[in-house]
């Protein structure tokens, strides 16, 4: 299981290495559909369910792919973790999910 934080450290983890950069993102396009749904509740108001249903997907597998790129890497927690979003072309937009993998120092225990 890899932690995660948008913190610069874990407060209860010694962090022993730095692995570099991880990185997952995802592409999503609107659908012609979705943009006649949300084209009428533009016009009557309220949440515009259809894209916020798209976009909580696109966070997730943008964090699963960063996830499984620390996991190559043997990352035990990700460190300033962060999203993103930017506009590819007309309809479509890439959300980012980035972060610096870390490897913890063993804990004592005793």
């Amino acid at each position: 299981m890899v932690l995660i934080t948008t913190q610069d450290r874990f407060d209860d983890h010694e962090i022993e290495a730095t692995l570099g950069i991880v990185r997952g993102n995802t592409i999503r396009a609107r659908h012609v559909g979705k943009d006649i749904l949300a084209g009428l509740r533009n016009i009557v108001g309220g949440e515009i369910t259809e894209y916020t249903k798209m976009l909580a997907e696109a966070r997730e597998q943008a964090l699963d792919r960063m996830i499984a790129q620390g996991e190559e890497l043997g990352a035990d927690g990700i460190v300033g973790f962060r999203f993103s979003t930017a506009a590819v072309m007309q309809g479509s937009a890439e959300l980012l999910a980035y972060g610096t993998a870390v490897r913890f120092r063993p804990q004592n225990k005793g």
